[in-house]
């Protein structure tokens, strides 16, 4: 499973980044004073390290320091060890769920403020193909909290029509078949 979820994180690692760098010229500290989607969600950004304490960044400079962060973890062989004889760490799956939060505010910030771009130069079908598998993955594994997912609820339900709500019961009903 961790070999699975390891595989994923890098994939999307990859292609929210490229997403994100067909809009960036767009997206400067003018533009977009900070890393949010919307008015009612901001992201803050800390690393442990140099942003011990989370702070408000620009979009641009927070979305910088967390694909360097990313790249980081990616790189770290003790965290996403490339030989199948090493282990991967017990804390592998909660570090997963941090990166993949994280990039899911980068999906947020660049359908809420972005998305005008990517219409215009004709990404659209290809940034919602990306982001369905994203959704599907992270919901399958129980990657990210729902609470994270809301910024862009109403998007995924036209996006994702034939997705179930995590709330909803998918067993069939005992009437079935009668």
């Amino acid at each position: 499973m961790n070999d699975w979820i390891a595989v994923h994180v890098v994939d999307f690692f990859n292609r929210i980044n490229l997403i994100y760098g067909t809009v960036s010229e767009y997206c400067d500290s003018a533009s977009c004073p900070t890393m949010s989607g919307g008015v009612r969600f901001e992201y803050l950004w800390a690393d442990g390290e140099k942003y011990k304490k989370p702070a408000a960044l620009p979009a641009p400079q927070y979305v910088a320091l967390l694909m360097d962060w990313i790249e980081a973890q990616i790189n770290n062989e003790a965290v996403f060890p490339v030989s199948t004889d090493v282990p991967f760490p017990k804390t592998f799956v909660p570090l997963c769920r941090k990166i993949l939060t994280r990039l899911f505010r980068v999906f947020v910030h660049v359908y809420i403020h972005h998305f005008d771009r990517i219409v215009a130069i004709g990404a659209e079908a290809h940034v919602n193909t990306c982001y369905k598998h994203f959704y599907y993955f992270v919901t399958e594994f129980d990657l990210i909290n729902s609470k994270e997912l809301e910024p862009l609820a109403e998007m995924t339900a036209k996006v994702c029509k034939d997705s179930i709500s995590p709330t909803q019961n998918t067993a069939p009903s005992s009437n079935q078949g009668r």
